[in-house]
């Protein structure tokens, strides 16, 4: 058996590292330097605001920026002749109709976009318009000199890699860019090719954030992103049919939902200078429950909407 000092030994160390994990969660700046932020977004069009414009065109970046969004979200892909291009899925035949890959053609090959596409985050909602051409990234730069852009690097390909940051150079923009990916190995390559341009966090790191919170180890963990780009799990319950969900999907939806939209976390990396962007919310409520938590920027289909609840919401 544990002898009462040894007890009491366990249990004023368990003390100590408790109210110190609770202190610096609170005021991280005592441990840690706040990042320096180049750019506020509260405002951010995902592919340009794909519900009131056909995503991922000039059209669609034209709209958002009139509108007076804080940043454009767009994805990258590369050509055969290694030209970035501006678009959301590698193979075009969701977009386009046509069922062939933007990897295997030139860019003067690319076919247009369909006339009207589903909104993705927007269960039963299209968009269309006239403007049917994938864009390329440099033309976004041009167009938008001053606006920031937040890239997704689609596919683990290290020439995009490498020509996204020469663009992002060329154009004199790391102070306007953000960029990253999902998958580990591609934020860690887009760090390594260009560290000026700062990152998104990936899943992996997303989860373990996560761990850290809940160990309450964080507060003492040197972070080197600047940018937490999470979903809000719960909005997985108004895309599909409610019939379709079982209960202990329901549940899990809960769980994450739960775990993953935490005041205490967002406060947190806030106040160490790391903006935290939640995606992609199409619905007053949903803007209302993300800003309500503490996160900086929320990512929607429809930059009016967002538009109108910030100029009303407090």
């Amino acid at each position: 058996m544990m002898s009462s000092s040894a007890a009491i030994y366990v249990l004023s160390t368990l003390g100590g590292y408790a109210v110190t994990s609770f202190l610096l969660l609170k005021y991280p700046t005592l441990l840690h330097q706040r990042k320096k932020q180049r750019f506020l977004s509260k405002h951010i069009s995902h592919r340009g605001g794909a519900g009131e414009n056909l995503e991922n065109t000039m059209t669609a970046f034209r709209h958002a920026v009139n509108m007076g969004t804080d940043m454009l979200e767009l994805d990258c892909h590369i050509t055969k002749d290694e030209q970035v291009v501006v678009s959301h899925d590698g193979n075009l035949k969701r977009s386009t109709g046509i069922n062939v890959n933007i990897s295997d053609l030139k860019y003067c090959e690319l076919p247009p976009y369909l006339g009207k596409l589903e909104v993705t985050f927007q269960r039963g909602g299209l968009s269309e318009g006239e403007d049917k051409r994938i864009p390329l990234l440099k033309e976004v730069f041009e167009a938008f000199p001053h606006t920031p852009v937040n890239i997704d690097i689609k596919v683990n390909n290290d020439l995009l890699i490498k020509k996204v940051s020469e663009l992002v150079a060329q154009y004199k923009r790391e102070h306007l860019t953000v960029w990253g990916n999902a998958k580990y190995e591609i934020v860690e390559k887009c760090h390594k090719e260009n560290s000026d341009i700062p990152i998104l966090f990936s899943l992996q790191r997303v989860l373990l954030i996560l761990g850290l919170f809940y160990t309450g180890l964080l507060p003492f963990v040197p972070i080197c992103e600047q940018f937490f780009e999470i979903p809000m799990p719960s909005i997985i319950l108004k895309l599909k049919d409610p019939q379709s969900i079982s209960k202990s999907q329901k549940f899990l939806i809960w769980l994450a939902d739960w775990l993953l939209m935490r005041k205490a976390l967002f406060d947190h990396l806030t106040a160490r200078g790391i903006q935290v962007y939640v995606w992609v919310l199409n619905e007053e409520q949903e803007y209302k429950k993300a800003f309500d938590l503490g996160a900086t920027g929320v990512m929607t289909d429809y930059p009016t909407k967002l538009k109108e609840f910030l100029h009303n919401y407090s």
